[in-house]
């Protein structure tokens, strides 16, 4: 069983097929599928998926860096609303995305900090986005360290100083098709992190991994990125699905 731990499941890209592209996912071994909120607009297709697919599908809740605008607090009060209304199994995607913009990074900063304090408050994982923002993420992360403070570094891209230093603060990295890109750069010190510290995860329909790189990504794709560990690790294919299936498993709780 392989375990797709950050996958857009709701994106309108999988409108024409998404029972069929689950079901591909299935065939291939992935059956457990994760997934993130964006902001507000996203809500209830993620509920709607919920819905068609309840045994499949394990709903996180929080509001995407870049979506931060000057209407933030609203879409704040709108993951608080929800996270005290019903269980989800984290609070993600939170983080700080400096790439495509730095109006709002002081406030981007404010809802990271908010919503890990959420997470502490209901003992659940946060899934980081990060995105030409290590310094500014860590910083916030130093803050807020603690025991009560685990979870996912999404698709990581980092060095390997960095991919220690988010694994210190008990985040798991999140491995998907940039580790297949051959100048995606984590493959060469990926045998330097211990393979208890790692989760799968695709983001599709973004980031295919080769031999589908610029192509819709979807989950069964993650079989891609199995291989490539298996080359990276030296362990069987069923090895990496079972431990890093079970580093979900820890950090979800489910």
């Amino acid at each position: 069983m392989i375990t797709d731990t950050h996958t857009h499941l709701y994106s309108e890209e999988f409108d024409q097929d998404r029972t069929e592209m689950i079901q591909r996912a299935k065939d291939s071994g992935v059956s457990r599928f994760f997934i993130p909120a964006i902001d507000s607009s996203s809500t209830e297709r993620m509920f709607d998926l919920e819905k068609n697919f309840p045994n499949d599908v394990f709903l996180m809740m929080g509001l995407h860096p870049t979506y931060i605008k000057e209407n933030y607090k609203e879409e704040l009060a709108h993951v608080k609303k929800w996270i005290d209304k019903r269980p989800f199994y984290a609070i993600g995607e939170i983080g700080i995305d400096l790439y495509w913009d730095k109006t709002f990074v002081t406030q981007q900063q404010e809802a990271f900090r908010t919503q890990i304090q959420w997470a502490k408050e209901k003992k659940l994982p946060i899934v980081i986005h990060c995105r030409d923002a290590f310094d500014e993420v860590f910083e916030v992360l130093e803050a807020e360290k603690g025991a009560d403070l685990f979870g996912i570094f999404h698709c990581f891209t980092g060095t390997l100083e960095q991919a220690k230093q988010a694994i210190s603060y008990n985040m798991k990295l999140g491995i998907g098709g940039v580790a297949t890109f051959k100048k995606g750069k984590i493959d060469k010190f990926l045998n330097e992190i211990d393979i208890k510290d790692i989760v799968l995860e695709t983001d599709s329909p973004y980031l295919a991994p080769t031999p589908y790189r610029g192509k819709r990504n979807e989950s069964a794709y993650l079989t891609n990125v199995v291989d490539k560990l298996v080359d990276i690790y030296g362990l069987t294919f069923d090895e990496i699905s079972a431990i890093t299936t079970q580093n979900s498993k820890d950090i979800f709780s489910v």
